[in-house]
């Protein structure tokens, strides 16, 4: 592979040297902003936005962005290419396409005119993060405003230039168009030598999405040839000049402390390098190969701390969660209605911690210079990343510049700056850019898991099948998707943090998929105590239209009603998260002689408002199902005394081709609703409807996550 050099490397807009803005410590403000755009006219965001830190446990704070700081703007250049600018990133959802399409349908500009540069800290807005389904809702409509406003102002300006009303101006495929003499203005033209910074006109009409030429099409995926022809440069391909690779010591186990370490075998050469600060203890050398090799060396004694084993998580998880143990009203009022009903349940559900298997593990490259620390990494948050590497080595932000390249996906596994961190202390030690990518292991030990949860569950109904008793605890996993879509006369819902032995967070949907799944088994079990069509029984309970419409067009497209094949079993189950929708119907057999389950067919229906791109929201919904797959019938973490017992995917089971039944997806274009986030929710549907099934074809209704880690085993 050629060396490329590290302006090669930054994936710059046009007419904007990268290397040049990285030697030469800008920080972006509005003094200097023309300087590193030059000519055209640039339009800024005047009312910047922060999101809100409580999925993410409020670890890093909530710092506002500097006044000085353009909280997000459009450019266009004098050629009259279109330069977008967001610290939104791109991990597989395909973010890059569909934003460029609402800028370029609101800017009335081809798309290929559009080019996207993101999560790059120093050109970008500051964005908490790529996380909860909040790019397309979030900011979708800030860049929609932004160009649908500069629009307006060229359009005025070629009025002033041509002194002619405004009304006889007419913005089309990157050209203003004079009604009345057809005389035109390429966008280039207009803004070539003018320096202008504008504000954001809140009251600038945006095209109904009903309207759209460019959004709610299903146009190519953005550098997707590269992708596929491996053009595409990922952290881990990355080379600079001089740069050596990393390795680190870790502990054998969660919550061992470094006794001592004798380190001078691991000098295997003039050319490896020992790091050794405080309790941090690294290599480096000319080869990954060579560093793994010398890392081996080093003789480390390590203190094990005592941690409980899988077998044992749940009774730990309830005994180390923070509990009201004074009953609230609600509560007490659930109870009791629950105590008088004469149709009740009674469930307990254990939901076991998962990995995100992404498919490009951590990697970052890090080099030090002229006091400037530059990152690249792939991470869900660039500037969250510079802030931990600002906190680490005490330096103010505007001397570390992060980018993110296209990342081989995230789940939300990659809030963390890890292995920028490890690079970024092996460069500054060792004078030289160093690479530093996560082995696979590595990657199964040491990053954060989803985490594992017990939820006890009592539910009642009433003489008409309508609940009448809800109260709901979940122990750990979260609170994400807790609330009940279902009515009910009264409820009692409550999560409760516990202490976790293993290192967890975010996950694609969060606590969703624990807790509707949950939810889901429930109403399932109420159905067919009360011997109720579970289709109906849901309807029946349902307020929301939106989640009936789901429920229908998925069990329409199913043959829900269609007569079953004996050890055959129908399916069903839905949620509401991100502001969006999703059904799900599943048709499973169960072999008696062999006592092995096949999934035989899916259909999920999704309702995301107003849809931007229909195939590629076709993909997200297809990769959150074929995903929760592995969720719900074989990954789990294997783990005791803090050792991390298949840490490979040999022995980590995940989805394989062969796993994958016939899938249909049904898409409801809801064009009278703002479009949402589509990354997460789909994913939540498919456990609790292949767990359905079984019940339906078997009698044997499963209470645990994964539900078959060995194969169906009847036991009763």
């Amino acid at each position: 592979m050629d060396k490329l050099s590290l302006a090669d490397k930054t994936q710059r807009p046009k007419a904007i040297n990268a290397s040049e803005i990285q030697s030469s410590g800008y920080t972006i403000n509005r003094r200097n902003f023309f300087k590193l755009l030059g000519g055209g006219v640039a339009i800024a965001l005047t009312h910047s936005y922060v999101y809100a830190w409580q999925e993410l446990g409020q670890s890093m704070g909530s710092a506002l962005p500097d006044e000085e700081s353009i909280a997000a703007w459009i450019h266009i250049l004098e050629d009259g290419s279109i330069s977008v600018f967001t610290g939104k990133v791109e991990v597989g959802q395909n973010i890059r396409t569909s934003l460029a399409q609402l800028v370029a349908e609101e800017l009335a500009v081809p798309l290929p005119r559009i080019t996207m540069t993101m999560g790059d800290t120093l050109l970008c807005p500051y964005d908490q993060g790529t996380y909860g389904s909040r790019t397309t809702p979030y900011m979708g409509p800030k860049l929609r405003k932004a160009a649908a406003s500069l629009k307006e102002a060229l359009v005025e300006m070629a009025a002033t230039q041509w002194k002619i009303p405004k009304e006889s101006v007419q913005a089309k495929d990157g050209q203003l168009i004079h009604s009345g003499s057809g005389q035109a203005l390429d966008y280039g033209e207009i803004t070539k030598g003018k320096k202008i910074l504008l504000p954001v006109n809140d009251q600038a009409a945006l095209t109904p999405p009903q309207q759209w030429t460019i959004a709610g099409t299903s146009v190519p995926k953005t550098n997707g040839r590269d992708f596929v022809s491996g053009k595409h440069q990922y952290v881990s391909d990355m080379e600079l000049p001089d740069m050596v690779y990393g390795k680190i010591l870790r502990a054998p186990s969660y919550g061992a402390s470094l006794v001592s370490a004798a380190i001078e075998k691991a000098q295997v050469s003039a050319n490896v390098t020992v790091v050794q600060e405080e309790g941090f203890i690294g290599v480096t050398a000319p080869d990954p190969q060579t560093a793994a090799n010398a890392l081996a060396k080093i003789d480390a004694q390590w203190h094990a701390a005592p941690q409980p084993a899988k077998a044992e998580i749940f009774t730990y998880l309830k005994e180390n969660s923070r509990q009201n143990n004074n009953e609230d009203p609600a509560q007490a009022e659930a109870r009791k209605a629950f105590e008088a009903s004469t149709i009740r349940l009674e469930q307990r559900v254990e939901v076991q911690y998962i990995a995100h298997v992404p498919l490009e593990p951590r990697a970052a490259v890090a080099t030090w210079g002229d006091g400037q620390l530059t990152v690249w990494t792939g991470t869900q948050r660039p500037f969250g990343v510079q802030e931990e590497l600002a906190e680490a080595f005490s330096v103010p932000k505007s001397s570390i510049r992060v980018f993110m390249p296209d990342t081989g996906s995230a789940y939300g596994g990659k809030h963390s700056g890890e292995a920028a961190l490890e690079a970024a202390r092996l460069a500054k030690a060792v004078g030289k850019p160093v690479k530093v990518v996560w082995t696979r292991e590595e990657e199964f030990k040491w990053a954060y898991f989803r985490p594992a949860g017990l939820i006890e569950m009592a539910a009642a109904v009433d003489d008409d099948g309508l609940i009448s008793s809800w109260e709901f605890h979940n122990y750990n996993s979260g609170g994400a998707g807790i609330d009940l879509p279902y009515e009910a006369s009264v409820k009692h819902i409550q999560f409760h943090p516990s202490r976790t032995p293993l290192k967890q967070g975010s996950y694609r949907a969060l606590a969703s998929t624990a807790n509707i799944f949950a939810i889901e088994s429930m109403m399932d079990d109420l159905a067919r105590q009360l011997k109720q069509n579970p289709l109906d029984f849901r309807l029946a309970n349902l307020k929301d239209e939106r989640l009936k419409g789901v429920l229908k067009a998925a069990a329409g497209k199913f043959g829900w009603e269609k007569e079953k094949v004996a050890d055959h079993g129908y399916g069903i189950a839905c949620g509401f998260v991100k502001n969006s929708y999703i059904a799900t119907c599943v048709e499973v057999a169960y072999n008696r002689s062999s006592e092995q389950l096949s999934v035989l067919r899916i259909v999920a229906a999704f309702d995301c408002g107003a849809i931007v791109n229909p195939l590629h929201l076709e993909n997200q919904v297809m990769g959150c199902v074929l995903q929760g797959l592995g969720g719900a019938l074989f990954e789990e973490v294997d783990f005791k005394d803090g050792r991390i017992l298949n840490p490979s995917l040999s022995s980590y089971r995940v989805p394989r081709f062969a796993d994958i039944p016939p899938l249909d997806i049904v898409l409801l274009d809801r064009k009278d609703i703002p479009s949402a986030g589509a990354g997460e929710t789909p994913i939540v549907g498919i456990a609790p409807a292949i767990r359905n099934a079984i019940a339906d074809a078997t009698g044997v209704k499963l209470s645990s996550l994964p539900l078959i880690p060995q194969g169906l085993k009847l036991t009763n």
